[in-house]
């Protein structure tokens, strides 16, 4: 390894080799190895180094540059690594580039050349000058100096929020004035950190002239959600119809459009234009019953739109059609939900299964068996097919789930714990599904697809770790394992122990881990849970930080760097005021617990009286932290402060208090502060707080689901979202989607007029429904509402209220619904209404019998009369 490296630098010195390559278009992870490799050489000049390998230098190898060498260099990235990541003149949308560890720190170096900024300076470094810290910002750029080098910091990509707000907040309080789009365009990369509340404040008319613009439109991918919301909510505020809603809003902003605005009444969609937005389910369906009206072929379709498939939609449907329909979404490859799913399958198969069910969604399969699957192919062919949908839209412990695993093994033949090469292949995603003997018995064939695996049970993963630590598989022992082996086995590294990391070279495993955390999907819990396993088993106390492990600025600014300091040495090394300068992005690296402690500690020594509200959203992963005590001393007045810490799903202990002290400070219970509270707290509100909420509110705010609250608090919000949807009235499936949250609070009246609808209510929602409510329904009325999904009912009769509302009926009602419903009231027999008074403790169920047994009494004492 070594000697090929040493052929590698000998190779790279020579002037004409080294130009040669520069010519090349190398793949990134090779143009970062062998720049490395270059630059490491004895007595290599940087100045020599092509232009095009200047995009992927290390921090070393600038570290001793001068001044003027740091200029220089910077006009070299400037010119160079821009142009070939950010695209322009097509008009298309796309988000700014992220920066990477390496592309942070070499800035940060650069721009620490120097002391103060003048407008040469800045507007020489260029795109460097994404390294300014938010101290130089404030206290080395002089106000007069800013407003001239607008124009070249507005060209720079990577920008924190901390530093764009920083930026914006010393440019507005210094006279600048933002008079028009153009203005508002001119900030580029920097109008990410403009506050809500200026935005807001902006006219209408300046909003929609600069989403004309396509650089601003760039720019809105990096905005934070906040920022997007107030921008959908001017955009609507002009638009003034749905239709021309679509035609304005942005597709990086079209998700964020609540789903109330999406209704389009008598209005006809523009397919084309909805076609061309990005969707989330429950947009999607506000307008799919429109969509399907208006458009001949479905394949037309994008699966943005297909997505919003509703069971209301499928029933009005004449079987062809709805088959062309399934197929179209197969052939689009659109994800739908376990509903949409059970209501696809019921009106596919309503006729017969189909010959040709492999034209249909793959996902279909996982409600139905082999035998039905027999007249398209093979049992084999049904499992393959399985093993590529996706399985997680079952629990994983759910018994069809169970089933499907059960049926693979019949078919396949499975004998004992092992699978073969061959039967891991066509089983595809059921792998994730097999027991720890399995994937002991099978040696490596089983890891390729467990490496697709979102998860695993913690017996599944010490046996992961037996397999892959005996060395035995075909990766080899990790002590041989190369960067390509890494890549290869990605999807199981969250699951690897301190045992198998240790033995992974370091040379290897540091530069593979800095692309790997930058990049990871891993929640941050996971990756310090590999961060843990890579730190010695037992940290040295330091009373004084080592020589050596002195915190610079380019340390601070390694995603690695919770690797390289125990839990001692971060607190005998790290300064107070250098983790408050550069807390965005170190609340955010893959810090342990233990090393968390010590920030927050630090922290607390900083702010003995409370956190400052601005660096409250700054915090990370510190929040998780923080006491009840410390929330007691906040003063949290931004809906933006609040989002972010119940983004962090707190506990209900404290996410109250949270709430709490952001209405005790006379904050509004708006549309931010609705989404923050989302589904997971609205249980959490008081009487007195959930009756602030305004009903203009609720309307724009996302969907909240009480169905798991008090019922006292479902009776509150029901009348609130009735009042917000009414101009949707008239409208019944967009109207259904949008009340369907909240009907577990609607009054049995309410629920009735629905009945009338056609809105294919899911056995789900009707079983969350009032229980009084309930009870009130006719056998139509429960017909009409649960339409195409009423068989699901006599899954759920011995379940209450369905058990409940079964009793009261008359059975010869429920035997009008053919759906084989029993223990209703037998003909003849005399109904005396449930209203009378009972015993607290007798149960509904022990009433209806007496009520009904009392013809049988009454008879039997006249009997007796006629006898005497």
């Amino acid at each position: 390894m070594k000697a090929a490296g040493l052929r590698l630098q000998m190779f790279a010195r020579d002037p004409v080799n080294l130009q040669l390559v520069g010519n090349l278009s190398l793949p990134r992870e090779t143009a970062v190895y062998y720049t490395s490799l270059v630059t490491s050489a004895p007595g290599f000049q940087l100045a020599s180094l092509p232009d095009s390998l200047v995009c992927y230098l290390s921090p070393s190898a600038v570290s001793d540059l001068d001044r003027k060498g740091a200029l220089s260099l910077a006009q070299k990235i400037t010119k160079n690594c821009v142009s070939s990541r950010i695209c322009t003149g097509t008009g298309e949308e796309r988000p700014a580039p992220s920066l990477t560890t390496e592309e942070r720190q070499v800035a940060t170096l650069l721009v620490n050349k120097f002391d103060h900024f003048p407008p040469d300076t800045l507007n020489a470094l260029g795109q460097a000058a994404v390294g300014l810290s938010v101290s130089q910002i404030e206290n080395g750029i002089s106000d007069r100096d800013l407003h001239a080098t607008i124009p070249s910091l507005s060209g720079v990509y990577g920008w924190s929020a901390e530093q764009s707000s920083a930026i914006l907040n010393k440019l507005f309080s210094s006279g600048y004035q933002i008079l028009g789009a153009q203005s508002l365009a001119a900030l580029g990369s920097l109008v990410a950190g403009i506050s809500s509340s200026k935005l807001q404040n902006l006219p209408p008319e300046v909003i929609l002239e600069a989403i004309k613009i396509p650089e601003f439109v760039k720019q809105i991918e990096s905005f934070p959600t906040a920022l997007k919301m107030a921008l959908v909510e001017k955009i609507a505020s002009v638009a003034g119809s749905p239709v021309r809603l679509v035609k304005y809003i942005p597709n990086s902003l079209a998700s964020y459009v609540p789903k109330s605005l999406l209704a389009f009444g008598e209005e006809k969609p523009n397919v084309q234009e909805l076609n061309q937005k990005l969707w989330n389910r429950e947009q999607a369906a506000m307008f799919f019953d429109d969509v399907i009206k208006a458009e001949p072929d479905f394949s037309r379709l994008s699966p943005s739109v297909l997505q919003g498939f509703t069971c209301a939609a499928a029933n009005e449907m004449e079987t062809e059609r709805f088959r062309q329909l399934a197929k179209a979404m197969k052939q689009q490859n659109v994800r739908l939900g376990e509903d949409q799913l059970r209501c696809l399958v019921k009106r596919v198969t309503l006729n017969g299964i189909p010959k040709d069910l492999d034209n249909y969604p793959k996902d279909m399969l996982l409600f139905l068996s082999p035998s039905d699957y027999a007249g398209t192919g093979s049992c084999q062919q049904y499992v393959r097919n399985v093993g590529e949908a996706n399985i997680d839209i079952l629990q994983r412990d759910s018994p069809e789930r169970k089933q499907l695993l059960l049926e693979a093994f019949a078919c396949l033949k499975i004998p004992g714990t092992w699978v073969s090469e061959e039967n891991t292949e066509i089983l595809g995603h059921l792998v994730c599904d097999l027991s720890e003997e399995y994937i002991r018995n099978s040696g490596g064939s089983l890891l390729p697809q467990l490496n697709q695996c979102d998860s695993f049970t913690p017996t599944q993963e010490e046996a992961i770790r037996s397999v892959l630590g005996s060395g035995s598989t075909q990766f080899g022992p990790p002590s041989k394992w190369s960067a390509s082996t890494l890549d290869e086995l990605c999807g199981l590294f969250h699951v690897f122990d301190h045992i198998i990391l240790q033995k992974i070279p370091r040379t290897i495993l540091i530069p593979w881990l800095k692309n790997f955390v930058h990049d990871s999907p891993l929640p941050r819990e996971q990756l310090a849970s590999i961060v843990k396993n890579l730190l010695p088993s037992r940290g040295k106390r330091e009373a004084a930080c080592p020589p050596d492990k002195k915190i610079t600025k380019e340390m601070v600014m390694d995603e690695l760097m919770p690797i390289y300091y125990t839990p001692e040495e971060l607190q005998a090394c790290l300064q107070g005021v250098t983790l408050s300068e550069y807390l965005e992005q170190m609340a955010h690296y893959p810090f342990t617990d233990q090393q968390l402690a010590v920030l927050k500690k630090k922290l607390d020594e900083l702010y003995p009286n409370g956190y400052p509200e601005k660096i409250i959203p700054l915090l990370g992963a510190i929040s998780s932290l923080v006491t009840i005590d410390d929330i007691k001393k906040w003063n949290i007045t931004s809906a933006a402060t609040l989002a972010f810490l119940l983004s962090n799903r707190p506990p209900n202990e404290k996410a109250s208090v949270i709430i709490t002290q952001y209405m005790d400070s006379g904050s509004p219970l708006n549309v931010t502060a609705l989404n923050a509270i989302g589904t997971r707290y609205i249980c959490l509100l008081k009487e007195p707080q959930l009756q602030m909420i305004e009903p203009s509110n609720l309307k724009l705010a996302n969907s909240l689901n009480p169905s798991a609250c008090p019922q006292a608090t479902k009776d509150i919000l029901y009348p609130k979202a009735k009042q917000a949807f009414s101009e949707q009235r008239n409208q019944p499936p967009a109207y259904y989607n949008l009340i369907k949250p909240y009907l577990p609070g609607a009054p049995g009246e309410d629920l009735s007029a629905l009945s009338n609808d056609n809105v294919n209510m899911d056995i789900r929602t009707f079983m969350s429904l009032k229980k009084d409510s309930v009870l009130n329904l006719t056998a139509g009325d429960v017909k009409g509402l649960l339409g195409l999904n009423l068989q699901d009912l006599v899954k759920q009769q011995y379940n209450s209220p369905a058990r409940d509302w079964i009793h009261l009926q008359r059975q010869s009602e429920l035997d009008k619904l053919r759906i084989g419903l029993s223990g209703g009231i037998p003909d003849g027999y005399i109904t005396i209404s449930p209203k009378l008074e009972r015993p607290a403790s007798a149960s509904l169920s022990t009433s209806l019998s007496i009520f009904q047994l009392l013809p049988v009494l009454l008879l039997s004492f006249l009997l007796t009369l006629f006898l005497l």
